[in-house]
């Protein structure tokens, strides 16, 4: 008997059904669609199942990993997209940001230097 650790949850898996199954025993630890007990439930039946059960077992938990996937997939692409749109949009609102900011050093240096002409005015008399 086999022991599979998943997620702080051990499962008890025959070794024969993990030999002949390896590939469904992952796809029935890895499905979002299963709690632990009907995990545990699917190892316990596994090998009294018919072949034709056993195919449409798989065949269910594999079209839903590609599914997930799929839509994994196109919603990265979103995501990944609306983080460049809002990018540019940041990257120009510190551009915004950083003129103001010169324009008003600027004016401080302006004022700056009129206060010292006025004090050189002062020291010329």
């Amino acid at each position: 008997m086999a022991e599979l650790k998943q997620n702080w949850k051990t499962f008890n898996v025959s070794d024969e059904t993990l030999a002949q199954y390896n590939e469904l025993v992952e796809l029935i630890l890895s499905t979002e669609s299963m709690d632990d007990d009907e995990r545990q439930y699917w190892f316990d039946i596994l090998p009294s199942m018919t072949n034709e059960q056993v195919d449409r077992l798989f065949n269910i938990l594999d079209t839903e990993r590609k599914k997930l996937e799929k839509l994994e997939e196109k919603y990265q692409n979103e995501i990944k997209n609306l983080n460049e749109k809002h990018l540019i949009e940041w990257q120009e609102f510190q551009l915004k940001d950083s003129k103001s900011k010169i324009k008003a050093q600027e004016a401080n240096d302006d004022a700056d230097d009129d206060a010292d002409n006025v004090l050189n005015m002062l020291n010329d008399l």
